[in-house]
């Protein structure tokens, strides 16, 4: 499992899926224990433009691989 993601990124599900829909990200990592209402559109839209989905046990571990100090959702990985 990675520890940290590196390099540009953005997080939450509001910034997530404005930058899929730009073209700008190459990685999504999602929270397993997130809101399914909240994430299943994002995880569709992800998957239509070929882009992989990745998938992280909790908010609280996603969080912490983002650097930061409180939950997240999703999280992508910028090209």
């Amino acid at each position: 499992m990675i520890d940290r993601l590196l390099g540009k990124k953005v997080i939450g599900i509001k910034q997530s899926s404005k930058a899929i829909k730009n073209g700008e990200g190459i990685c999504l990592y999602v929270a397993k224990d997130a809101d399914e209402k909240l994430v299943l559109p994002l995880i569709k839209i992800a998957e239509e433009s070929g882009m992989p989905v990745k998938y992280v046990e909790t908010m609280k571990i996603l969080g912490s691989m983002c650097g930061i100090e409180v939950k997240a959702a999703t999280a992508l990985v910028l090209e």
